[in-house]
C-alpha cells in the first residue's frame, strides 16, 4: 500500500475524532458571574461555550446540580450529547470577595477626607455597631460603594449605606466614628528635673477631641525640656508638662558677674531660687549678705544688668 496514502488515512480519520468528539462534563466548577454556561460547565464546548444554563449560586455560597437537570438544560440550548464520566450531579460554586469590616471603614474614611472632615494627620475609626461585619461579594474589581453617609461631629455617630456587588439590595450600617491624632506620651517613668530626649518620647493615637480639649505639645517643644514633675510611663505630654533646662539650682554657688564698659566685677554667692536661661535669680553674697538681683546665663552664672546693689558686692 502506498505510504503516502497510509498517512492521509490517518489524518483524515484523526480529523473526524476530533470532530466528533463530545464536551465532556465536569464534576466540580466555579465561576465568577451569576450565570452558569456551557463553557463553565463542560470542557470543550466548543461554540456553545457562551451559552447560558443555570443561575449561579449567590456569592460565597455553592449548590449542586443533578445530572437530569443538567442534561435538560443543555438539550435547551443544543447539546444532547456529551460524556460523563461517573457524574451523578456537578457541584456549581461561586467565587466572591470579602467585604468587611475595614474594607467599610476605608470607605467611610475616604468620604470624610473628601468632604474636609478628616484631614490627612487624622486617623479615622469607624466602630460598627453590628461586630465583625462580612459580606461576600461577587469577584469584580470593585465589589463594594459607598452611596449615602451620614455623621453627626457632636454625637460621633453614623450610618452608611453600601451598595454591594451580588446583592440586590443596599446595606446599611450603623456606629461611631472617632477622629484619632498622634500626641506625644512619655515612654518610661522620669523623675522631676528630667531631661526628654527623643528616645523618651512615643506617639500614640488619642481622641482628637481629648486633645482639643487639653492641648498637645511637638516634639520641638519637649525634646531638650526639663520635666517639671515626676511622671510615669504613658502621660500624654504638654508643653506645661516642662520647662527650659535649669542652668541655676537653688543653694548652689554661682558667680555673678557685673560688666561695665571695659570694667568686670564678680563675685560668689548663693543662689536663692532655680532658674532656667534669661530667668531672674537672687543670690546671696555670703560676705555682705546683701541679696543681688541678676540674670541666669547660659554657662550657670549670673549676670547682673542693673546697677542697684552693686556697690559693695
Amino acid at each position: 500500500m502506498n505510504n503516502k496514502f497510509v498517512l492521509a488515512l490517518a489524518f483524515t480519520s484523526l480529523a473526524a475524532s476530533t470532530a466528533s468528539a463530545a464536551p465532556v462534563l465536569r464534576a466540580d466548577i466555579t465561576v465568577i458571574s451569576e450565570i452558569v454556561t456551557v463553557g463553565d460547565m463542560f470542557e470543550d464546548a466548543g461554540a456553545l461555550a457562551e451559552k447560558a444554563l443555570f443561575r449561579a449560586p449567590l456569592p460565597g455560597t455553592t449548590g449542586m446540580v443533578s445530572l437530569d437537570a443538567v442534561r435538560q438544560a443543555a438539550a435547551l440550548v443544543g447539546l444532547t450529547e456529551f460524556e460523563n464520566e461517573s457524574v451523578a450531579r456537578v457541584r456549581v460554586a461561586r467565587a466572591s470577595s470579602i467585604v468587611d469590616a475595614p474594607v467599610l471603614a476605608d470607605l467611610i474614611t475616604q468620604d470624610l477626607l473628601t468632604r474636609g472632615i478628616a484631614s490627612g494627620e487624622t486617623t479615622v475609626q469607624a466602630i460598627f455597631d453590628t461586630p465583625d461585619l462580612a459580606f461576600d461579594a461577587e469577584a469584580v474589581a470593585v465589589p463594594v460603594h459607598l452611596i449615602n453617609l451620614r455623621y453627626m461631629p457632636g454625637s460621633g455617630g453614623f450610618a452608611a449605606r453600601f451598595v454591594i456587588a451580588g446583592k440586590d439590595l443596599p446595606v446599611d450600617v450603623t456606629g461611631r466614628i472617632e477622629l484619632m491624632v498622634e500626641a506625644p506620651h512619655l515612654a518610661a517613668s522620669l523623675p522631676a528635673g528630667a531631661l526628654l530626649q527623643a528616645t523618651d518620647i512615643e506617639m500614640k493615637l488619642v481622641p482628637l477631641k481629648f486633645v482639643e480639649s487639653a492641648g498637645i505639645a511637638e516634639l520641638d517643644q519637649l525634646v531638650g525640656k526639663q520635666l517639671q514633675r515626676q511622671s510615669r510611663s504613658g502621660l500624654m505630654l504638654k508643653a506645661s508638662d516642662v520647662t527650659d533646662p535649669q542652668v541655676v539650682q537653688r543653694n548652689s554657688m554661682v558667680t555673678v558677674y557685673f560688666r561695665s564698659g571695659p570694667m568686670t566685677l564678680t563675685v560668689k554667692g548663693q543662689a536663692l531660687n532655680n532658674a532656667s536661661v534669661g530667668q531672674p535669680v537672687q543670690v546671696l553674697n555670703p560676705v555682705s549678705k546683701k541679696i543681688l538681683h541678676g540674670v541666669a546665663m547660659a554657662n550657670g552664672s549670673v549676670g547682673i544688668t542693673s546697677t542697684l546693689n552693686v556697690a559693695g558686692l
